[in-house]
């Protein structure tokens, strides 16, 4: 029986397998009671580790600066964060971010909001007290109290020791250059984000989304570099306030393209801004006209009227118009500037500007064709461009054949100036119309980017009409020796109130330069020029914007690279003849 009791007492036989891998990690001869004892020591070191670890963090965040704290109690409230630089064409900076101080406050850690209130408002007078003690009376973990503060503000509001109150480096937007590209670059808001010009459109291209994932805070980012010169933005801008200044002008604008790949190189709108300023943005005197405004371009619309027709192959340049007597539809009388009461052939009709010419080579062409033209030329459709701003054309309702009369010569059909310009390009280039472009764009881009509308000889043909206009039309005053310059004048009676003005007019001037192998397109306008002794009481285009883009020609075509050329003979020996010879 004991033998019995002694069997069943007996431990079980531990099975090998757990034998071999117990001695296999703790040895033959292991002291349990020994290793237990390791074991809570351990435990007890690394928890004391962690412990240790909280209080070393705990006291670093009692010492760290107060700008640090924020990031984290900022919460919903928006932080003014890293944007890259824009550069011009050759590298200069346009528009970069420096570091500014920030005063913010913690209210829920503030002893005395009176005292508060009283110290800060003694060091930012233009702080609103009432508006101050209301954000430091709430019970929010954090609110701003005034962004960007002047280093001296920060050094005297830090000598004070306000419990609550810290100071946070923010990025601020600067722009070295002041007004001088103020409507293509746009602005900022106080968040360091865009809502104009080319700042908006960095936004959109990503750069807001970056903003809102916290991802591009104080970040190096790559540079953007934009196709504008700022030596010839800063020659035209200076040429166009002289000439507004000059003709009394309520505004002035001006625009230098690069007809072979649709880069712009400078565009200005007088008046402009300063976007280091703070601006009303109600300011309907500062719009970029460019792209913004619409007008009547007058007679530079001719140039399409006579383009549609060459190109159709039913008009060529011996073909004649009557022009005896006034053009009559309906109730309405169409004249001439200045009448010549005889048939005037194509060329005739464009260097002597005549209304009733263009009006009936459009009749001839047929309201159809008309329409469906200009929408080929891009006149008829809202311009696309990396500007957001843009305002879309004011086409007739009802386009009828009245319609292409007065639109024949410029008038009922309004449109951006940049419009225009991109038109005007594509029948000087070959015929190929470019979108415009603020960024750099090599030739070969922009080929794949352009369509045809027109045949390239029909191109030759207007390069020759645009140069007999300088030769000997309108557009005389613009004839800058060394630069073959061909151009077309435009002069369109404004509408007040629905009503055409008899004393206010918009000017404008497309000037392309060389005529016979054209690089670059000058838009000049003039709004509400006034007339001067000097111009003999005239106030058309050709008194003004003409000399003007004479004058700003003479100025950036050497920046542009452009090698004067003297005595190269008339357009009719130059320009005519290179078209027979591709006959």
């Amino acid at each position: 029986m004991s033998a019995v009791v002694e069997i069943l007492r007996a431990k079980p036989a531990e099975p090998w397998r757990r034998r071999f891998i117990r001695r296999l990690l703790y040895g033959a001869a292991v002291d349990r009671s020994a290793k237990a004892r390791a074991r809570l020591v351990l435990a007890i070191l690394a928890f004391s580790a962690v412990y240790v670890i909280i209080a070393i963090r705990l006291v670093m965040f009692a010492i760290a600066s107060n700008s640090q704290t924020a990031h984290r109690v900022v919460s919903g409230d928006a932080i003014a964060t890293a944007r890259p630089d824009i550069l011009d064409r050759n590298g200069e900076v346009l528009a970069t971010d420096v570091r500014v101080p920030s005063l913010y406050g913690e209210p829920r850690r503030l002893i005395d909001v009176d005292e508060a209130v009283e110290l800060l408002t003694a060091d930012l007078p233009d702080v609103n007290a009432s508006e101050l003690r209301e954000r430091l009376s709430s019970k929010r973990g954090f609110v701003w109290l005034k962004r960007d503060i002047t280093p001296e503000q920060q050094r005297e509001i830090y000598r004070q020791g306000l419990p609550g109150i810290g100071f946070m480096n923010e990025n601020k937007r600067a722009y070295p250059n002041g007004p001088e590209v103020s409507h293509l670059l746009g602005r900022v808001d106080i968040d360091n984000q865009g809502i104009a010009g080319i700042e908006k459109w960095l936004d959109s291209q990503g750069l807001m989304a970056l903003h809102m994932a916290g991802l591009a805070t104080d970040r190096l980012q790559t540079p953007v570099q934009l196709a504008l010169d700022l030596r010839v933005q800063h020659a035209l801008r200076e040429e166009l306030m002289a000439a507004r200044a000059k003709y009394h002008s309520i505004a002035a604008a001006g625009v230098v393209l690069n007809v072979r790949t649709g880069e712009i190189v400078a565009m200005v709108s007088e008046p402009d801004f300063d976007p280091n300023e703070p601006q009303d943005p109600r300011d309907q005197t500062l719009i970029n006209r460019l792209t913004t405004g619409v007008y009547e371009m007058g007679s530079t619309f001719k140039a399409f009227t006579i383009a549609m027709a060459l190109d159709s192959g039913k008009v060529t340049l011996k073909s004649t118009f009557d022009a005896h007597n006034p053009l009559h539809y309906g109730k309405f009388d169409i004249h001439d500037f200045e009448p010549m009461q005889r048939a005037l052939s194509v060329p005739e009709i464009f260097t002597y500007s005549s209304n009733i010419g263009a009006a009936r080579i459009a009749m001839a062409m047929g309201v159809d064709a008309h329409k469906s033209f200009l929408k080929k030329m891009g006149q008829l459709d809202r311009l696309q461009t990396e500007l957001p701003e843009s305002a879309r054309p004011i086409v007739p309702r009802r386009w009828g054949e009245l319609n292409t009369i007065t639109i024949a010569f410029g008038h009922g059909l309004s449109v951006a100036p940049l419009q225009g310009v991109m038109g005007v390009a594509a029948l000087m280039n070959g015929g190929l119309l470019i979108p415009p472009t603020f960024l750099k764009r090599s030739e070969a881009q922009a080929q794949a980017l352009a369509k045809r509308v027109i045949k390239p000889e029909t191109s030759l043909m207007m390069r020759y009409l645009m140069r007999l206009n300088v030769e000997k039309g309108t557009a005389a005053k613009a004839d800058v020796p060394g630069y073959y310059i061909c151009g077309k004048t435009g002069t369109a009676d404004k509408v007040i109130f629905g009503r055409y003005s008899k004393t206010k007019v918009l000017t404008d001037f497309m000037a392309v330069l060389p005529a016979d192998q054209p690089r670059y397109l000058l838009l000049v306008m003039l709004d509400e020029p006034q007339a001067l002794p000097e111009t003999h009481g005239f106030r058309t285009s050709g008194w003004n914007a003409v000399p003007t883009g004479g004058a700003i020609v003479a100025r950036i075509a050497p920046l542009l690279g452009i090698t004067p050329r003297m005595d190269l003979p008339p357009a009719d020996q130059l320009i005519l003849a290179s078209l027979k010879e591709n006959r």
